[in-house]
C-alpha cells in the first residue's frame, strides 16, 4: 500500500473526530482487503477505538462505504461542475476538468479506488443515490464536449461516448498511481489534459 497526500483532508468536513477517524481507517482497510473482506473489528482496530464504538457513529460497515462514497461523489461533481461553468474555451474548460479530476485521483488514490470500484458493495437505495451523483458529473464533461462541439473546437462524433472514455481515464488514475513515480499528480493531470484534447481532435 502506497502513502496518500493529506489522507484526511477529504473527510474535513466530517465529525465528530471519531468518525473521521472511523471513515480514514475504513479507505485504507476497504483499498487494501476490499469491502467485503474488511470487517468491522479490522476498521476499529485501524482507528485505535474498540468494535462497539464504531456502532456508536455508523450502524453498519455499508454505511461507512456510503459515506466514503458519497463525499468523493460529490468533491467530484463540485469540481467538474466549476469547470464546466467557468470562463472560457470549450478546450480550456475540458482541459481543466480534466486536470483537476485527475490530479484528485492521483492525490487521493486510495480513497479513488474505494469511492470508483467498490459502487456494487452498496445497499440500493445508496447505489441509486451515488449513481445519481455519477451521472451528474457525467453531464458535465459531456456538456462541455458538446459545446467544443457546438462551436466547432471538437469534431467529435460519439459525444456520449467520449465523455465515457475521458472519465475512464481519470478515473482509472486512482488505480495505478504511485506517489513515488516519477511523475507528480501535477504532471499526470497535464499530460491527460493534453491526451484528451487530442482525443476530441481539437480543431485550429
Amino acid at each position: 500500500m502506497t502513502a496518500e497526500a493529506a489522507p484526511g483532508e477529504a473527510w474535513g468536513d466530517i465529525t465528530p473526530d471519531a468518525a473521521r477517524r472511523l471513515v480514514t481507517a475504513a479507505v485504507q482497510a476497504f483499498a487494501e482487503r476490499g469491502y467485503h473482506a474488511t470487517t468491522t473489528r479490522d476498521i476499529a482496530g485501524r482507528a485505535g477505538m474498540s468494535p462497539a464504538a464504531l456502532y456508536i457513529h455508523y450502524k453498519t460497515k455499508e454505511e461507512l462505504l456510503y459515506q466514503i462514497s458519497k463525499v468523493g461523489h460529490q468533491r467530484s461533481l463540485a469540481m467538474l461542475t466549476e469547470a464546466r461553468e467557468a470562463e472560457g474555451t470549450a478546450a480550456e474548460r475540458l482541459a481543466t476538468a480534466v486536470r483537476v479530476f485527475v490530479r484528485w485521483h492521483a492525490e487521493h488514490h486510495t480513497t479513488g479506488r474505494v469511492v470508483q470500484y467498490e459502487l456494487g458493495a452498496l445497499a440500493p437505495e445508496h447505489y441509486t443515490e451515488i449513481v445519481d451523483l455519477r451521472r451528474q458529473s457525467e453531464d458535465a464533461i459531456r456538456s462541455i464536449i458538446g459545446d467544443g462541439v457546438a462551436d466547432g473546437e471538437f469534431d467529435v462524433p460519439d459525444v456520449s461516448g467520449t465523455t465515457l472514455a475521458v472519465l475512464s481515464l481519470c478515473i482509472d488514475v486512482a488505480r495505478w498511481f504511485n506517489p513515488n513515480g516519477r511523475r507528480t499528480p501535477d504532471e499526470v493531470g497535464a499530460l491527460y489534459a493534453d491526451l484528451v484534447l487530442r482525443m476530441v481532435r481539437q480543431t485550429a
